[in-house]
């Protein structure tokens, strides 16, 4: 048996740091795509407009019944070539990686956004009417402030599962946490080994759980639990 080496499992931390800001930033920028287009698919799909409707159903399942990996690569390979063929490779792997993340996670947002705006009281929507607001004072003024506050905690939830699956983008030579230790460390040590790997995971687990903690006390305090 391999002889656990507590000095390999420390040396692996100056490359995991190394891809934490980039773990962290792909993580707030996917996130705030997956919010915001979220929020508009759910609007949209609100508005019930026959055919645009069924399309972006569809486009929806689509995405949530096929894996975020292979959305990466076809992305990358397919989509990146026609649209961002004169941009540098970084940024293309940059723009991928964030539309990636956020698209995927838009679609399971919209789902959630829908269920916060279908919880509003049904009297809202007509004390709205009744005062002949215009349909964006409605959803801005009306709407939206009742229905936010009763999601915030499963996007909470989401932006912890994208934390996590921020290495799939390794796949695409995304310096990330994974790819740092798979690729630069492994090459300076001849191998990561399991000592590095555990550093990996207790990483994510350092930042994660604190986060899983945050958002049940927002759970709590919006009325969730």
């Amino acid at each position: 048996m391999r002889k656990w080496r507590w000095d390999r499992f420390f040396e692996a931390f100056p490359y995991i740091w190394d891809g934490l800001r980039v773990t962290i930033e792909f993580t707030v920028l996917g996130s705030l795509v997956a919010y915001l287009l979220g929020l508009i698919f759910a609007i949209v799909r609100g508005l019930r407009i026959p055919v645009v409707d069924q399309l972006l159903w569809a486009f929806i399942e689509f995405v949530r019944g096929t894996p975020l990996l292979v959305q990466i690569f076809v992305l990358y390979w397919i989509v990146r070539p026609d649209l961002l063929g004169g941009l540098e490779v970084e940024t293309q792997r940059f723009i991928v990686g964030v539309t990636a993340l956020g698209v995927h996670y838009a679609c399971y947002t919209s789902e959630v956004y829908r269920a916060g705006i279908e919880a509003v009281p049904a009297a809202q929507w007509e004390a709205a009417t009744a005062l002949s607001l215009p349909r964006r004072r409605v959803w801005t003024d009306v709407i939206l402030p009742q229905a936010i506050p009763r999601v915030l905690p499963a996007l909470g939830n989401y932006t912890i599962a994208m934390f996590k699956e921020v290495p799939l983008l390794s796949a695409i030579v995304v310096l990330d946490m994974v790819y740092q230790v798979k690729t630069v460390y492994a090459g300076s040590a001849g191998g990561a080994g399991p000592e590095a790997w555990f550093a990996v995971g207790l990483t994510f687990l350092a930042l994660s759980y604190p986060c899983s903690i945050l958002v049940r006390k927002v759970q709590r305090r919006v009325g969730v639990l």
